[in-house]
């Protein structure tokens, strides 16, 4: 038995098709995994898919992009003759990455998901999947950003030259929590100011920002209210997004209003 790890080697396995209602271990390139599973669950029912959603909110932010294939090769290991763990390097780019975001969450990365305990490279392992560097801005965890009400034109036109960007986005909160992702961007983006950001990418920041410091987003959010506000950021040096100042959009906000238009021919 490995080390921590609460599965024999030594005992017998069966393969059985991956659930469907198993979300998260959809489309991970195979379509039957081992049981027990290397957690030591035997039971899909009330075991691994249960155990599985509870990795979700995690998934949701972003935190690394092999967090799925990592987790699904422990929770649903692909059925082969050999047994394949996912390799340390793996568990380690992983952790590296979503272990802030639990921590920012006021949770520890799970001592059963201890790097050591996996194979190095010597073994035979599942490795990561080489990605493309794309240099997109990331959200990760930071001091709530400051909100201020009905600004002054100055204080708004400041805010916009001090900040790498600034875009006119509507926050929603469900007003029951579920499976489902609690916090989204409802409706069109609008760039006052792009900097970096992507159009097509900027929603989604924004989004795994909100799971990413849930308690800066239920104060600038009631559940089952959208709230629009211009949001003013910067991308730190590490390729982190930043939130800087946030300005609830309200519609006799006229400084808010005269900000946006006049910053396409100001110069700070």
């Amino acid at each position: 038995q490995h080390p921590g790890l609460a599965f024999d080697f030594g005992q017998f396995t069966r393969c059985v098709p991956i659930p469907r209602h198993m979300g998260i271990c959809q489309d991970v390139g195979y379509s039957e995994m081992r049981l027990p599973n290397y957690l030591g669950q035997s039971s899909l029912e009330t075991q691994v898919v249960p155990h599985s959603e509870r990795w979700r909110p995690l998934l949701e932010t972003g935190c690394h992009p092999q967090a799925r294939v990592f987790l699904c090769s422990l929770l649903a290991p692909i059925c082969l003759d050999t047994f394949i763990q996912p390799c340390r390097s793996l568990c380690a780019a992983v952790r590296d990455g979503c272990a802030p975001v639990l921590a920012c969450q006021g949770q520890a990365w799970p001592d059963v998901l201890d790097c050591d305990r996996f194979p190095g490279h010597d073994d035979m392992c599942g490795c990561p999947v080489p990605l493309k560097d794309e240099c997109l801005p990331r959200a990760t965890c930071q001091d709530c950003p400051a909100t201020e009400e009905f600004p002054s034109l100055k204080s708004t036109m400041d805010a916009i030259c001090l900040n790498d960007f600034a875009v006119k986005a509507k926050l929603a909160r469900r007003r029951f929590a579920s499976t489902e992702t609690e916090f989204e961007v409802e409706g069109r983006l609008e760039f006052v100011r792009q900097g970096p950001l992507l159009l097509y990418d900027t929603r989604t920041m924004l989004e795994q920002w909100l799971l990413i410091n849930p308690h800066c987003a239920q104060a600038l959010v009631r559940p089952g209210r959208a709230q629009l506000y211009l949001v003013t950021g910067r991308v730190r040096p590490d390729g982190t997004l930043a939130l800087a100042l946030l300005f609830p959009w309200h519609k006799k906000d006229v400084n808010l209003v005269a900000a946006s238009r006049k910053w396409k021919h100001h110069q700070c």
